[in-house]
């Protein structure tokens, strides 16, 4: 399932391509991915057509778009969910940045500023591996139609610079062949600390079904520290350091992937218990994750086939600097010991015996 990494470089896409354009028509295809809208496809055709996206917004894994009535579409990709979008052209990719800023560096340095609009590296690169999916019908399964920009100031926003295309022929397609993923219209909460819903807009709103999501380790609003902080939250726990990892409610956007490449960076097997770590040997897994998924960011994200890519079907290249998931038999990066694998809690862990000492089992 797409992490962190690989949902950003999507989300940055749909801000290049996407934001301030209308929806001016909608094709259901297939209405098994809007399953999680109220009313179903018609009421999904009925709140979305005629709609501006205002922003695309990112927490941890969680995707949205929010809209000028107040509410957003929300996207979850699951397994092989992709958002593909054809027929746009950006400034972008007329007048390319002679200083590219990277997507970490745009996520840690919100300032980063081109021509008074925010830059990313998706409107920065080439597309690195392109395949037109989406004109495939067999797993095409909803087609937003969109229009052309309005009048409005091109600093107002991470979109395109207003008329920057012809927009004739733009869609976004929801294009997923196991059918895991989906698209809903759902009503923005406030939320809870007042601080930015998520990484892409400065309001402090979310989805009301997101509420439960917590703020990732690339959100400056994280709370890391202190009473509620997320050390102070997994230290508390005797669940396998892994499994604290994973869970959403505590820290969301790692999935299996980047917990076990943040877990070989800090030298930590995976089952050692959360209330077994100091508060500096927290710290120093979630720094070691975090770090791995900014560097995911400058390689676009890791993909293992096509399914893996973003919003114009270019696929990510971090996958070659993988240095524990996938790994199991192959020599240890760090030390040369083979690496081993096991499953916990139902999840596949792959870990250097050596640098990563296995807890002993309690009696």
């Amino acid at each position: 399932m797409p992490e962190l990494s690989e949902v950003e470089v999507v989300r940055a896409g749909l801000a290049r391509h996407v934001v301030g354009r209308t929806v001016t028509g909608v094709e259901v295809l297939d209405p098994r991915p809007l399953r999680r809208q109220d009313g179903g496809a018609q009421a999904f055709v009925d709140r979305i057509t005629g709609r501006t996206v205002t922003a695309a917004v990112r927490r941890g894994k969680f995707l949205w778009l929010p809209l000028d009535d107040g509410r957003a579409l929300s996207a979850h990709l699951g397994m092989s969910g992709q958002l593909l979008v054809r027929g746009t052209t950006t400034a972008a990719a007329s007048e390319p940045d002679p200083e590219p800023v990277s997507a970490a560096a745009f996520l840690t340095d919100p300032s980063a500023q081109h021509g008074g609009r925010p830059v990313d590296l998706s409107a920065t690169e080439q597309p690195r591996y392109v395949r037109d999916i989406s004109t495939s019908p067999r797993h095409l399964r909803v087609r937003l139609h969109l229009s052309t920009y309005p009048s409005a100031d091109p600093s107002a926003g991470e979109g395109p610079v207003p008329g920057a295309g012809s927009g004739d022929g733009a869609v976004l397609d929801l294009v997923d062949q196991r059918m895991l993923g989906g698209l809903h219209v759902v009503d923005l909460v406030p939320t809870a600390d007042g601080a930015p819903g998520g990484m892409g807009s400065p309001e402090p709103l979310l989805p009301a079904d997101a509420t439960h999501i917590a703020r990732d380790l690339l959100d400056p609003s994280l709370e890391r520290t202190g009473p509620g902080g997320v050390v102070t939250r997994v230290r508390a726990s005797k669940r396998a350091i892994k499994t604290l990892l994973l869970d959403q409610g505590l820290v969301s956007g790692i999935g299996n992937i980047y917990a076990d490449e943040g877990l070989w960076e800090a030298g930590v097997h995976g089952l050692r218990p959360g209330a077994a770590i100091g508060p500096r040997g927290v710290a120093r897994i979630l720094e070691s994750t975090a770090e791995v998924m900014r560097r995911a960011l400058e390689a676009g994200g890791t993909s293992f086939d096509a399914l893996y890519v973003d919003v114009e079907g270019a696929s990510g290249f971090f996958a070659r600097e993988l240095r524990a998931y996938g790994r199991q038999g192959q020599d240890c990066r760090r030390c040369g010991t083979s690496m081993l694998r096991e499953v916990l809690g139902g999840r596949s862990h792959t870990y250097c015996p050596r640098c990563q000492t296995r807890p002993r089992r309690s009696r």
